[in-house]
């Protein structure tokens, strides 16, 4: 872990935002790229933002994972409940989004057994097992990116000019590679455009982290808050997946 200077070191304790309440935000702003992603029309402008305002969700999950990882009293235990809740998403996943790949979850689940390799086992194997789960999610949402986040953020640790340089590195990535996808379809400068677009969640992500993130919990209902943070994700899928189903 590197530095000394605290994330949430412009926000004093008890003013800006806590982290459930920017799960909660993370959370609402994938509802609305799953929203898009199973019942909206590509063609429909509506399309774009929500899917553009969801790219928040995946690179600020990535942050408070790593944070967790270091925070959780059980790492096995914390293991255990994403791999569970990446089981239970799976069928929801698909019925919301028709992607045949493993979901979300089941992504950062392997991002924190990287974590975990890259605190416990020592060379050679601690690059090869890295290796190996990052390799593992090229099946599942988020592939490649999420571990790239994940590394990132544990190599920045506290520091805030490595975070931001963490985020502006993920934005910059991010955007180049929906650059490139749209190049394929759209004229330069719309793919310009939309690849401009896709970063801007990320780039949210890191003025919401570096700026108003205060570094607590919420104070009330922590326990009831955690298990939220799991059931939400499947829930809200296998409604989507109905939603499509019937509509």
């Amino acid at each position: 872990m590197g530095g000394t200077g605290n994330a949430s070191k412009k926000t004093s304790a008890g003013k800006g935002l806590d982290r459930n309440t920017i799960k909660w935000l993370a959370m609402f702003t994938m509802a609305l790229n799953h929203v898009a992603a199973g019942l909206m029309d590509p063609s429909d402008i509506w399309y774009e933002v929500f899917v553009d305002i969801g790219y928040f969700t995946a690179i600020t999950m990535c942050y408070f994972l790593v944070e967790g990882y270091h925070y959780t009293r059980s790492k096995a235990d914390y293991a255990k409940r994403l791999l569970i809740c990446a089981v239970m998403s799976q069928l929801p996943f698909y019925m919301a989004t028709g992607v045949g790949g493993l979901n979300m979850m089941f992504t950062l689940f392997c991002c924190f057994m990287i974590l975990y390799i890259r605190e416990n086992v020592p060379q050679p194997w601690k690059e090869t097992g890295i290796l190996l789960f990052t390799i593992i999610t090229l099946v599942s949402d988020w592939a490649l990116f999420a571990p790239a986040f994940t590394l990132m953020f544990a190599e920045a640790g506290k520091d805030r000019k490595k975070l931001a340089i963490s985020y502006g590195v993920a934005a910059v990535v991010f955007g180049l590679f929906f650059f490139l996808s749209y190049s394929q379809v759209y004229p330069t400068h719309l793919a310009l455009f939309h690849g401009f677009c896709s970063s801007l969640g990320m780039v949210a992500s890191g003025i919401v982290i570096l700026c108003f993130y205060n570094g607590q919990k919420t104070r009330s209902g922590r326990k009831g808050s955690k298990w939220a943070f799991y059931l939400f994700y499947p829930i809200h899928l296998l409604v989507i997946g109905c939603l499509k189903m019937f509509l």
